[in-house]
């Protein structure tokens, strides 16, 4: 069994890439939705997450308001010190189980953590370095603000500044055990995922002749 990471900023097309190698046969464990799974109502997150800030941060369908939580912690350190600490642990905890389900399910697990990377250049979590290899996807700043404005309605100067809060492009880049460039076009990135495919059969190959 074959364990990966893969990482990248917001706007970076990580996503995309995460899913083009799910098509190729890697089974995902996504850190983004195991944040949304424990944010749903009735949820030990959900439940922690209203103690403190209350029924003002959901929304008519009683799902938690994504968007009014990130405006409270944003610019707000204490406030984000708070809900990291809520956060986190049941993140990391779920993602331990997951993985577990996930390496039953397949030769090679494709392991989506988005801040794996801190702003500081570290990585955040000691475990990240018992993967097999980690995957940085890399774009532009530019083209980074350019997605999250026209692809997902980020208002441009929170799309800047929510970049700026991320390592930067740079930082992640010295992590990397395979670089995807994704500033090109769809062609491309195609090609680049082949090689990555090459690269992750080369891995499983090494294990298997240890």
């Amino acid at each position: 069994m074959t364990e990966i990471a893969i990482t990248g900023g917001i706007g970076s097309g990580k996503t995309t890439v995460a899913k083009l190698l799910v098509d190729k046969g890697v089974v995902l464990v996504d850190a983004d939705q195991i944040v949304k799974d424990l944010q749903k109502p009735g949820g030990k997150v959900f439940n922690k997450i209203i103690e403190i800030y209350g029924n003002e941060i959901l929304l008519d369908d009683g799902e938690l308001d994504r968007q009014k939580i990130a405006e409270i912690v944003f610019n707000d350190e204490h406030e984000l010190s708070k809900l990291n600490e809520i956060v986190h642990p049941a993140v990391g905890e779920e993602m331990g189980v997951r993985r577990k389900e996930a390496i039953k399910q397949g030769n090679v697990v494709l392991v989506d953590i988005p801040l794996m990377v801190t702003p500081k250049g570290e990585l955040g979590r000691s475990e990240y370095k018992l993967f097999d290899g980690i995957i940085v996807v890399d774009c532009e700043i530019e083209t980074a603000v350019s997605r999250l404005v026209h692809q997902r309605g980020f208002d441009e100067k929170d799309a800047r500044a929510r970049i700026a809060k991320q390592a930067t492009p740079k930082q992640r880049r010295e992590f990397a055990d395979f670089l995807i460039d994704n500033n090109g076009s769809e062609e491309n990135l195609s090609k680049q995922i082949e090689k990555c495919w090459e690269w992750v059969h080369s891995l499983s190959a090494k294990k298997r002749n240890v």
